[in-house]
């Protein structure tokens, strides 16, 4: 495989060399194997090398100049920019309510489970939906919002989808709590599409989709069906400890917590059946506290599913339901379906593919579909490494980079090794890439095990070596600030 840094970091020299590595690549790797497949893809690679296949959206210096057009809003573009075509194209397809689509699958029976177990007085539905919340999000609805601290590692632009510095793709749902609990809703669902700079695996993609949920009590509510409950009170002042916050009262905190994981395991039960595992396991969550994760029992290996707790009460008050008490969970419809329909891969959601599509085209959301497998072609593995200047390489920016050449053909990078030379300070990257050959259908992908293909690529200054399958091409070329 021949990897290229990104295209808008390169000068016409670099497209030149990359040009020619990955067309000797191509001849090379035509001659040793026929896979029409990974001809193709390198010479995708090589035509945006040279500047002909996609543009980049931006660089920093660029960014100051420009807007960017996303769901019918312009917004400026700045150094803090990081957002790239390929993740742009994901917004607004919207999954979770494609009818049929696995994910439509998961959220209709989490949604059908909460209208007919929980109703208001009159039988009406107790919890609201909203699954068609824009996506773009300010820093203060993602983060602040959620009293998540300034220096806290999760509003790191390596590991966020940013539009520029005060707006951003979200990275989960409970961006909207505040603004649905201060329009004085108590009780509802929100579903949508979540962007993060994530490793990638089979488990991970930069877009994925969560379903959050939120009840909040008065303390009518909360202790009308407590024996003397009318003596029992919501609020306090103490000391915050493991068990509850400073400003809740013991017994509060406890019938919320039953009445959390009560509703939670009635789910999981409804999606999984009786016969389930289930554990909880403390955790840390800046907007709730106490915090639990929910783990089950799936076939011998204990997997989480999701996250919950009872809500700060500075949240709360901040959003103008300062008398009440609340609990929040979120969980993700990947991660369920994944383990619910046995789908192997997570990159296979985003696929166009009838024969995938085909297997949820079911007429009852809660049948039992197990997926089968499109591909009989094995993937390709490959070694990449690399050397750069000491202290600008972040991992994610490279797998954001890898996904942007490689799309949806790169299905996992491990990084293997790291090592640093002893006189020029120069950190190198082993990292695998297990590359999917594609089906003879233009869309999905392959499983199971490969044939091993090596092919290094390493970025030094001031040159740059690509050997591929014993050929080597030498090719002098600027330093390089960005990988």
């Amino acid at each position: 495989m021949v990897m290229t840094p990104d295209e808008h970091f390169m000068c016409a020299i670099c497209r030149g060399w990359v040009k020619k590595a990955a067309m000797a690549a191509v001849s090379s790797l035509t001659r040793v194997t026929a896979r029409p497949s990974v001809t193709r893809l390198l010479s995708v690679w090589a035509r945006r090398a040279s500047g002909g296949g996609r543009k980049a959206p931006f660089t920093p210096t660029e960014a100051s100049s420009r807007t960017l057009e996303l769901l019918g809003k312009s917004y400026p573009l700045d150094a803090h920019s990081n957002v790239r075509e390929t993740i742009l194209a994901k917004v607004g397809r919207s999954l979770h309510n494609q009818r049929q689509h696995p994910l439509w699958l998961i959220k209709e029976r989490v949604k059908d489970h909460f209208f007919r177990q929980y109703r208001n007085r009159p039988r009406t539905p107790l919890f609201s939906v909203y699954d068609d919340l824009c996506p773009v999000v300010t820093t203060q609805q993602n983060f602040d919002s959620l009293l998540i601290p300034t220096d806290h590692p999760c509003r790191k632009r390596d590991d966020n989808y940013y539009i520029n510095r005060t707006h951003m793709l979200r990275s989960h749902t409970s961006a909207h709590q505040s603004d649905l609990i201060h329009a004085g809703l108590d009780a509802f669902l929100v579903v949508g599409d979540v962007y993060r700079r994530d490793s990638i695996d089979s488990l991970h993609y930069p877009v994925f989709h969560q379903l959050e949920g939120v009840r909040l009590f008065s303390g009518h509510e909360l202790f009308a069906n407590i024996q003397d409950g009318g003596d029992l009170q919501l609020f306090e002042q103490s000391c915050r400890t493991a068990h509850k916050q400073e400003t809740h009262t013991m017994e509060a905190v406890k019938l919320v917590e039953f009445d959390l994981k009560q509703t939670l395991s009635k789910l999981i039960t409804h999606l999984f059946g009786d016969r389930l595992e289930i554990r909880w396991v403390d955790c840390y969550f800046p907007f709730t506290h106490p915090s639990f994760e929910m783990e089950i029992n799936f076939q011998g290996k204990w997997i989480e599913v999701l996250g919950c707790g009872v809500m700060e009460q500075q949240l709360l008050n901040s959003a103008g339901a300062s008398e009440k008490i609340g609990w929040a969970f979120g969980l993700g419809l990947e991660r369920l379906a994944m383990i619910l329909y046995n789908i192997p891969d997570i990159r296979l959601f985003w696929s166009e593919n009838e024969e995938f599509l085909e297997q949820f085209r079911v007429p009852d959301i809660n049948e039992n579909i197990q997926f089968q497998p499109l591909s009989k072609y094995p993937p390709l593995i490959n070694d990449i490494s690399f050397w750069l200047p000491s202290g600008t390489f972040t991992v994610n920016d490279f797998y954001d980079l890898v996904r942007t050449i490689g799309e949806e053909i790169v299905e996992k990078v491990d990084l293997i090794d790291q090592y640093e030379h002893p006189k020029e300070h120069l950190p190198a990257q082993d990292l695998e890439d297990n590359k999917e050959q594609k089906q003879k259908h233009p869309r999905g992908w392959s499983t199971g095990m490969g044939v091993r293909r090596t092919c290094v690529l390493i970025l030094a200054p001031p040159l740059v070596c690509c050997e591929t399958l014993g050929k080597s091409l030498h090719f002098p070329v600027p330093h390089l600030h960005h990988l």
